[in-house]
């Protein structure tokens, strides 16, 4: 079982920046493949960017390739999403997720409450 708390959502100018992070329980903590996802209002949720348990690899959606970056740190069980340059368009509830399947951007066995992102234009 592993528990995920996310924190730093806000309020954010376009252009800003701002990091999430997301603190899980649990001493497997690097055995999990840790994911960023969204969900804007009237839409379904996407996947934005996820990273290998030992952080040596990274995938990312094209929306947020080259301004948003997966990271982790395993001695302090977080994960974090730093958003460099967001646009209006990033303006969603951002949830962190773990899983251990094959897909990166699907089948997550564990997810956080979410934390929401306003980007002002």
């Amino acid at each position: 079982q592993v528990q995920l708390v996310e924190s730093g959502g806000g309020l954010v100018q376009a252009g800003g920046s701002l990091r999430l992070s997301c603190a899980a329980s649990g001493r497997t903590f690097s055995s999990y493949r840790m994911g960023w996802f969204r969900q804007a209002p009237g839409k379904e949720r996407e996947f934005v960017a996820a990273i290998r348990g030992s952080g040596g690899s990274t995938l990312y959606a094209d929306s947020v390739k080259g301004r948003f970056t997966i990271s982790r740190d395993n001695a302090k069980n977080t994960v974090y999403l730093q958003m460099n340059s967001p646009k209006p368009e990033d303006t969603a509830v951002y949830y962190c997720a773990a899983g251990q399947t094959a897909s990166w951007t699907s089948r997550y066995a564990y997810w956080g409450q979410g934390t929401q992102v306003t980007v002002s234009s």
